[in-house]
């Protein structure tokens, strides 16, 4: 089974959609959902999950990747 944490970058594909954290929430956590364009992290893993841009263009770190129909948190 996939570790769907979001800390392999394997298990993540443009076109998924995702909770990141931004940047600028990582003190509260606060979870921002949506669709990954590019993956940006290189290595095959990483601790604090996978770097990704979204399609709105925004960055962060995939902390868990969603089933499709799946409703925000």
């Amino acid at each position: 089974m996939m570790n769907a944490n979001g800390q392999q970058r394997a298990a993540i594909r443009p076109g998924m959609t995702v909770d990141i954290v931004l940047k600028q929430d990582q003190p509260t956590g606060k979870l921002t959902r949506g669709i990954v364009k590019d993956l940006l992290t290189k290595s095959p893993n990483h601790p604090h999950g996978i770097k990704v841009r979204l399609q709105s263009g925004q960055v962060g770190r995939v902390k868990a990747i969603c089933e499709p129909g799946t409703p925000a948190q």
